[in-house]
């Protein structure tokens, strides 16, 4: 029951919405006092509405909103955070390839542009919708649900729900724009050259979403807005039932994406070679050789076998292949005999129609299969991922896979799935905001506290089952690295000197955090120096200390206290292209000094640093 709001009508908001109703182009969003967006008039807009010439003032082509200049500061400042390993959570984390990461995914991107600049080759996300009930980020973005709900008046102290408007409140275009704007920005920069990204959306923003897409990746960019069927029910209490949503497909610089476009696309089709002249040469089919559009289309004219018309090939190419037995007369019309063998190396070229890539329903009712009750809202079918990473990655099956909207982590199935298929090597980065489940919901029964627990209990049962079901696939990584955002491994004081005296200088011994490991340290100091998290590494000890070696040398760290001399020369003798150490790792400057020198004389190449 909703209760009373004991106070008087805002005239001023009933203004307003009175004049959306006759002018609705004429309504726009605004910050109040305190920040917060509410309905406003564009008086320019209404001016020009009024009048019967064309009203003084600047115009632009251009698409903006509340905040927009405060999203790009934003996407641009940089943060003192680190990501922590939690192997207690991992599969297979001494070998495995894969990322799952747990925190605010604009921090999570800031913290992986150097690690990840340029090497991803697909990103799919699929994120809020806008639709006043899923999206809760004021771009804090670690609020609750409870927490929004509380924040804009929907409930009272007692969990009461009170009112809810929301287009007024949690459904302003400006927040929604805000969010994905900074996120984008960071997105782009880690994908490859030739790398792609995806957006799911419903049809809340996608126009939004096209504007702000148009401007980051480039509107020459943009490959297609892709029609997914997404439910096959209909919905009768709306005008027209919502059965689909538009995908976003932009590539990073589209001139590369278009030299492999043979090779882009979908499966061949693979059952109508029903020809075999039992040369070793294989299956073929027939093909006409005649060419569509005649003149207009520039194709040649002329008699070949006693047949005139327009053809595909100029007619010495058209007799080189008849005499390489490749063109065959049939009745009165030529063809061309094309191989099973090449077709099945060739990608059919896929429409903007996506009829047959699986349906939200079916997508929950497997996900309830593998996970139990415990399942999420709106998963994502794996057929709609599958089509996406064989459309994009079928030449390359070593490429990194992003989704910083990850939810219930069908990308990451995806990737799993078709590596078993396919014998490919794809690598997923998974980033998740541990958004908590409802209380009520069976995920909560269930003991899955918020949503990155059921994202990672599916990654490890999708695993186990595709192992079950490809016992061949032996080399198949089904494992995950888990990494969880965190403040820096390193303390205030060592931060903010101008904040402390000298009393405390003499009392500060440690400029680590207590709480932080030798694995957090060095985690750190990749992402610091720009190395990818899913490497290999070995840690060992070498005369009491421990020493750790990164991707056979890339990076060699001790962070022990007082390392001796012994053990520098050991590592300088190694010749890592990094090496790093605890400041406390030496006990004076001298020691220091000595350290410099030593790998001036042993490993001048070696770049040395401490923490």
């Amino acid at each position: 029951m909703e209760k009373m709001k004991m106070e008087s009508a805002n005239i001023t908001d009933m203004n307003i919405d009175k004049i959306g109703e006759l002018f609705p182009n004429c309504i726009t969003e605004t910050a109040d006092e305190n920040g917060k967006l509410k309905k406003a008039i564009n008086f320019e807009m209404l001016k020009q509405m009024l009048s019967d010439e064309v009203v003084e003032g600047d115009e632009a082509y251009e698409f903006t909103w509340v905040g927009k200049k405060a999203s790009i500061v934003e996407a641009n400042k940089p943060i003192r955070k680190t990501l922590r390993p939690c192997k207690e959570e991992s599969v297979d984390w001494d070998s495995t390839e894969n990322l799952y990461i747990e925190g605010d995914n604009l921090e999570v991107l800031k913290l992986l542009q150097e690690s990840y600049l340029g090497k991803v080759k697909m990103i799919y996300i699929d994120p809020p919708y806008n639709t006043g009930n899923d999206f809760i980020y004021n771009d804090d973005f670690k609020m609750t649900s409870e927490a929004y709900a509380d924040e804009t008046g929907e409930l009272d102290e007692d969990g009461n729900r009170m009112f809810k408007n929301t287009d007024s409140n949690g459904r302003f275009h400006s927040d929604w724009c805000s969010m994905i704007y900074s996120r984008l920005m960071l997105a782009r920069n880690l994908l490859s050259e030739d790398g792609v990204i995806f957006i799911s959306l419903d049809d809340n923003e996608s126009t939004n979403a096209v504007k702000i897409c148009d401007e980051i990746f480039g509107s020459l960019n943009r490959i297609a807005l892709i029609c997914h069927k997404s439910r096959a029910s209909i919905s009768n209490d709306k005008i027209i039932s919502p059965n689909h949503n538009t995908i976003l497909f932009y590539a990073k610089k589209i001139e590369l994406v278009e030299a492999n476009r043979k090779m882009i696309g979908l499966d061949p089709v693979l059952d109508d070679f029903k020809y075999d002249d039992n040369d070793g040469k294989g299956e073929y089919r027939l093909v006409p050789v005649d060419g569509p559009g005649g003149a207009k289309k520039g194709n040649p004219f002329y008699e070949f076998l006693g047949i005139k018309g327009y053809w595909r090939f100029s007619k010495e190419t058209m007799q080189k292949k008849y005499n390489e037995g490749l063109v065959v007369k049939r009745a009165n019309s030529l063809y061309q005999k094309y191989y099973k063998s090449v077709a099945a190396t060739t990608r059919r070229t896929a429409t903007t129609w996506w009829d047959d890539s699986g349906l939200m329903s079916t997508a929950t009712s497997k996900l309830k299969k593998l996970m139990g009750n415990a399942t999420f809202d709106t998963p994502k079918p794996l057929e709609l991922i599958d089509r996406m990473l064989k459309m994009i990655t079928f030449q390359d099956k070593n490429s990194i896979i992003l989704d910083f909207f990850s939810g219930s982590a069908t990308t990451a199935h995806a990737v799993m799935q078709l590596n078993a298929e396919d014998g490919g090597n794809r690598k997923f980065i998974m980033v998740q905001l541990p958004e908590k489940t409802d209380e009520k919901s069976e995920a909560f029964k269930a003991g899955y506290k918020n949503i990155c627990e059921i994202g990672k209990e599916r990654i490890r049962r999708a695993g186990k089952k595709i192992k079950e079901e490809n016992p061949n696939a032996e080399s198949l990584d089904t494992g995950f690295r888990v990494f969880k955002l965190a403040d820096s491994n390193m303390t205030d004081v060592y931060y903010s000197p101008l904040e402390i005296n000298q009393q405390m200088l003499l009392e500060q011994e440690e400029n680590i955090k207590p709480d932080r490991t030798d694995l957090d340290l060095l985690f750190g100091c990749l992402l610091d120096w720009g190395i990818p998290l899913n490497l290999p590494y070995v840690s060992e000890q070498i005369d009491g200390f421990t020493v750790h070696t990164y991707n056979d040398g890339d990076l060699i760290a001790c962070f022990d206290k007082n390392v001796s001399e012994s053990v520098i020369k050991e590592i300088a003798k190694r010749q890592p292209l990094r090496a790093v150490f605890r400041d406390s790792s030496f006990a004076d400057s001298p020691s220091k000094i000595n350290v410099g020198e030593i790998f001036k004389m042993i490993a001048p190449d070696t770049r040395v640093r401490v923490i």
